[in-house]
């Protein structure tokens, strides 16, 4: 590789992806419109020799055309990542994963690049009745339309790598923590506990089980997913630990943590929004088999991302971030 370009670059994974590619000696081109992206998280980056930010939207012809010249990978990371309100604004995850995977991937002809890394979801497989959940489970009735326009996507790219001989790599992610983190469970509760620390409203019953990655061990599989992938073929990974944690333990690591003990109220159910499973844990014995597997578990990687809240609450309690 190259010179890579990474849309969504300034946004958590990307932003860490695109700080081991360049200190890999990786040219790399940033694209990000600054929705969900921070600029604090692309500063040092931009500091080195090699790295581009261009700053536009990824539906754009002409930006990605910008982006992609002279590329031979793209890591495609920008999308709506809001699973628990996208029934709110449903044309939003059609729009900003659907539309622009297809915009990345006609931009990709266009410029000859050859190879996709694309970040999907586990939230893929819904609610399934294998766990832990391999790659070749059935898709079931999918229950949200983040996971419904992943499918899709997914879909494309499959499409594209048969009939134009390009590379597809897809990654189906559980929930990744660490620096830089801004969206899901952790950030809700810490926030929320920020504000009032007497008090804290759990969606569904706290029973429910999720399995976190650590957004080192997130960057070191996207790069071995990529590795274990021959040229012109498609590969779909799993991404994620053998291990889950159930809600109400993340509560209590984070309260022990900041020192508080709040009256913790369960809204109840065993889902806390339409689309939310109550348990979440892949089988990734595919990519061990090429050599990966995570450093970190669960609990440290809790830790470790609360620590960085705590560095960093000008950013983490910012209003804007949570929007």
């Amino acid at each position: 590789m190259r010179r890579a370009c990474i849309t969504g670059g300034a946004g958590f994974i990307g932003s860490n992806l695109a700080d081991r590619l360049t200190a890999d000696g990786v040219e790399v081109v940033v694209v990000d419109d600054f929705r969900s992206g921070r600029r604090e998280f692309v500063a040092d980056l931009l500091k080195q020799t090699g790295a581009t930010l261009i700053e536009g939207d990824v539906a754009s012809d002409a930006v990605l055309d910008h982006a992609l010249a002279g590329c031979d990978t793209v890591f495609h990371l920008q999308a709506n990542a809001d699973v628990r309100f996208g029934f709110d604004h449903p044309r939003r995850d059609i729009e900003q994963n659907i539309a622009t995977t297809s915009a990345v991937l006609e931009a990709m002809r266009r410029n000859g690049v050859e190879r996709i890394v694309f970040a999907s979801t586990g939230s893929v497989y819904g609610e399934p009745a294998i766990h832990p959940t391999p790659e070749s489970c059935p898709f079931p009735v999918q229950t949200s339309l983040y996971a419904s326009s992943k499918v899709a996507a997914e879909g494309l790219i499959s499409t594209y790598a048969h009939a134009f001989n390009i590379t597809g790599v897809v990654l189906r992610f559980v929930s990744i923590l660490g620096e830089r983190y801004t969206h899901g469970h952790v950030f809700d509760f810490y926030r929320a506990l920020k504000r009032d620390p007497t008090r804290l409203r759990v969606l569904g019953d706290g029973r429910q089980e999720k399995s976190y990655l650590y957004i080192g061990d997130c960057v070191e599989g996207i790069l071995a997913a990529l590795g274990a992938t021959p040229a012109g073929t498609f590969d779909v990974f799993n991404l994620g630990t053998d291990e889950t944690l159930v809600v109400d333990d993340s509560v209590r690591l984070i309260c022990e943590r900041l020192d508080v003990t709040p009256e913790i109220e369960h809204a109840g159910g065993v889902r806390g929004w339409p689309g939310d499973s109550p348990l979440i844990l892949l089988d990734c014995t595919k990519l061990r088999a090429h050599g990966w597997s995570p450093r970190l578990g669960i609990e440290e990687s809790v830790l470790r991302t609360l620590d960085w809240f705590e560095r960093n609450q000008a950013v983490v309690l910012d209003e804007a971030v949570a929007r």
